[in-house]
């Protein structure tokens, strides 16, 4: 009997649904759980999906540019003063938003009673003053990537009464299951923007589970899909590498790429337990087994050494030291007071906890090969399970032993990753590992002085060296993109930084 593929089967009833599932000059794909449409909140990428369609910022990043390359958005691109402390931002012509409306969003950003996620962006900042049809920002140290973070989702620029001047409107938002978006022609972006056929209304679905996301797209409901479910991954991909000729007759298309993108498992340093124990951590690092790991992830995923992934300037090359070595492990689990996994002191089995932000079968079934990694070595691991929004609280407060989370890079460059490691940014910092290492901070802020690109790089990999020697962190992977396009969608270009980019996708018919 001739076997029919999963894509097949599904794509022989796709068809006649999808014109009743799909309404015409809409957008529609998945997405996981968001918590916040609030510039100030906004933590995950999710969130920063919605924002960045709310609300412009005073810079953008150019959509189609590789390199990437910052563009105008609010704002030109800025005049710099010769010392490299002082900035100043020009407001584009026939812009709704004001310098008072920007210097406010740097005050916000910046007040404790806030509490933003995104303060650590303005820590540098000295002094903010609006002018006429401008903004002076001054800086107490110099900062290269400055004027990057003028394009994250944080500096989304809100009116006076809340609204935003961004391509879309939020329309209506029901918690868990959908958000809609709909087109804010009043936007400079339509009045700058070339080309027609953009979409007239945005649905995000907020379906957390990837198995019912890949078939939602594969019944034609959505344009879009950012992840192949593991599950399905053989009944979209050939053994070859190759999407499935039926989805390929379909019109469907497929976009593989490296990202800078990371994902780890972090130990809390205040614990006390692990954050004395740099012997436990090196132990439980070189219990990791990647090719098990990436077996798991259907070699959807890249080896890291160290926390700035592989495509980013300045990465290490050679592996972790303390990538997967059973002996090695069993014999730093000893060193660090836990023979063979016993607590000499106690005679106990050492147990930790790992938190998890969500509870899909994925994230369980990842969650128990990593308990299966520390058992070989004679550690128990326990999974405990809680909502994306109770994660984020739980480990901003430090109530956690390890948790496992991922970084998507804001801008392309390893200041963005290793500042995750920097004191000044423990939780609600980005630091949520309460990392402290006066060499580190030394190392990091000469390279942010640096003037040179090669002697910022030096000290960056000097920086890499120190992290992998206290282990903070297991560098678990970089995740690879595996995306698929419905024939409906045009003008989709991936991008390690997508957010708000749906206003330049439009409608084939």
């Amino acid at each position: 009997m001739k076997k029919i593929s999963t894509a097949a089967a599904f794509l022989a009833l796709a068809t006649a649904a999808f014109s009743a599932a799909h309404p015409p000059n809409v957008y529609v794909r998945s997405m996981e759980p968001v918590n916040t449409a609030d510039p100030l909140m906004c933590q995950s990428c999710y969130d920063a999906r919605v924002v960045q369609l709310i609300y412009e910022t005073p810079l953008a990043i150019d959509y189609s540019a590789r390199p990437y390359r910052l563009a105008p958005g609010i704002c030109f691109l800025p005049e710099v003063s010769e010392d490299a402390l002082t900035y100043r931002f020009r407001l584009r012509p026939g812009s709704k938003v004001s310098p008072d409306d920007i210097a406010g969003v740097f005050r916000r950003l910046a007040d404790p009673a806030v509490a933003s996620p995104g303060s650590w962006l303005v820590k540098n900042v000295k002094s903010v003053r609006p002018e006429k049809d401008a903004v002076t920002v001054v800086l107490h140290e110099k900062s290269h990537v400055f004027p990057w973070l003028l394009a994250m989702s944080n500096f989304g620029v809100p009116l006076p009464d809340g609204s935003g001047t961004g391509p879309y409107t939020l329309a209506s938002w029901k918690k868990g299951h959908a958000l809609v978006f709909r087109k804010n022609d009043s936007s400079p972006f339509w009045r700058d923007c070339a080309g027609t056929n953009a979409f007239d209304e945005i649905r995000y679905l907020l379906v957390g589970d990837v198995s019912t996301q890949w078939l939602m797209f594969l019944k034609g409901e959505t344009d879009f899909l950012g992840e192949i479910s593991r599950d399905n991954w053989d009944a979209v991909i050939t053994g070859d590498g190759r999407l499935d000729p039926a989805l390929v007759r379909e019109g469907v298309e497929m976009y593989s790429s490296p990202t800078m993108d990371i994902r780890y498992i972090g130990f809390n340093m205040r614990d006390p337990v692990l954050g004395k124990n740099k012997y436990l951590r090196q132990a439980l690092s070189s219990a990791f087994d990647f090719d098990a790991w990436r077996k798991f992830y259907n070699n959807r995923i890249d080896r890291i050494g160290g926390p700035v992934p592989p495509v980013v300037e300045g990465c290490l090359d050679e592996p972790s030291p303390y990538s997967y070595d059973l002996d090695r492990a069993r014999a730093l689990l000893a060193k660090a007071g836990y023979p063979g996994g016993i607590d000499a002191k106690t005679g106990k089995r050492l147990v930790l906890t790992l938190l998890l932000g969500r509870a899909t079968q994925d994230t369980r079934e990842s969650g128990e090969l990593l308990a299966s990694f520390f058992d070989r070595i004679g550690v128990r691991l326990e999974l405990e399970f809680c909502t994306w929004s109770a994660f984020l609280k739980s480990v901003n407060e430090g109530r956690m032993q390890l948790f496992f989370m991922g970084w998507v890079a804001d801008y392309p460059d390893a200041e963005n990753f290793l500042q995750l490691f920097h004191s000044k940014n423990v939780s609600p910092g980005a630091n949520h590992a309460y990392y402290v290492n006066p060499e580190f901070d030394m190392e990091f802020d000469a390279a942010m002085d640096a003037a040179d690109p090669e002697e910022r790089n030096r000290r960056w990999r000097r920086c890499q060296e120190i992290v992998r020697e206290d282990c903070p962190w297991i560098f678990t992977h970089s995740a690879r993109m595996f995306s698929l396009t419905r024939p409906t969608l045009g003008n989709y270009i991936p991008s390690d930084f997508p957010y708000g980019q749906e206003r330049f996708y439009r409608q084939k018919r």
